[in-house]
């Protein structure tokens, strides 16, 4: 086998592991992929004699990709999207079917990464994303995140305390039984279908936050409380043709459809068997991206 069929092979068997470095460093399911192509072209073009290991020299190329990435969008949010009623942009759900098996994807979305957890990663500051991401979550050693950022390996810590910090406070504790969640989830869909507002005050807390992200051409919008969030919940059953429980980032959901086309992606952060978060993506332009199907 010649040398650049070896990189190639030994780069595959590294490739859904780039992916979920990059998703969670990005929110993007598109420019995660553009993250880990752009590593294969860096690895084409550098000499990796000397390389002990090559898994973690992917895995700091492709952090330093995605760096790159997240200092060259024009705008970002500061502040934590929970205290904002102003435009929400929501990271790509990773959509899977109930009771399919998908690897790739379930690597992707490995650690309960959720949709809470990665709309709280869009609040830091690239540097502090990159520190938690991946000390955090792939457990890459300090000095080898402080060389990706020309920092000292303490102030890479203080980074990453910090950024662990502010993923602790934002991040509600949450249900992790996913039967026990779907059941919510199932109730919570009959009684929107139904047009049942008490019974979905029953599921919903009363402190309950719902951010919706239409994208470019539809307004974004914050709800909080449950009278709120069940009258626009009733709304909007009556134009969603076809609603189905799916995973979304690994944990009960719904994927709505009309006429054939997703139009939405739901998903729940459930305390106590009671909803306190939801999170729906209405962007007709990135549902189509996803390439959802009844």
């Amino acid at each position: 086998m010649s040398e650049e069929n070896f990189l190639a092979d030994r780069f595959e068997a590294e490739r859904s592991g780039l992916r979920a470095v990059a998703y969670r460093m990005l929110g993007s399911l598109a420019e995660a992929e553009d993250a880990v192509q752009e590593t294969w072209l860096k690895l084409g073009r550098t000499d990796v004699g000397e390389v002990k290991n090559l898994g973690a020299w992917l895995t700091t190329v492709v952090g330093r990709v995605c760096l790159d990435m997240l200092r060259s969008r024009t705008s970002r949010r500061e502040d934590p999207l929970p205290e904002q009623d102003g435009p929400v942009r929501l990271p790509d759900p990773v959509v899977t079917q109930l009771g399919r098996v998908d690897p790739e994807r379930e690597v992707l979305v490995a650690d309960a990464v959720g949709i809470a957890l990665m709309v709280v990663l869009e609040t830091l500051s690239p540097a502090e994303r990159l520190a938690f991401v991946l000390h955090d979550m792939f457990d890459v050693p300090f000095d080898e995140i402080a060389a990706i950022l020309g920092r000292t390996t303490v102030s890479t810590r203080q980074l990453a305390s910090r950024a662990r910090r502010r993923v602790q406070g934002a991040t509600p504790a949450a249900d992790m039984d996913n039967a026990r969640k779907r059941d919510v989830v199932d109730a919570f869909l009959t009684a929107s279908r139904g047009g049942d507002f008490e019974a979905l005050l029953a599921v919903l807390d009363p402190a309950v936050v719902a951010r919706s992200d239409g994208g470019t051409l539809v307004p974004s919008i914050v709800r909080r409380g449950a009278s709120d969030v069940a009258s626009q919940a009733i709304t909007f059953a009556r134009f969603a043709a076809n609603a189905h429980l799916a995973l979304v980032n690994g944990t009960p959901g719904v994927v709505s459809f009309a006429e054939g086309r997703a139009l939405s992606v739901m998903s729940f952060t459930i305390r106590d068997g009671r909803i306190i978060g939801l999170d729906i993506l209405t962007d007709p332009d990135r549902l189509a991206a996803l390439g959802l199907t009844v």
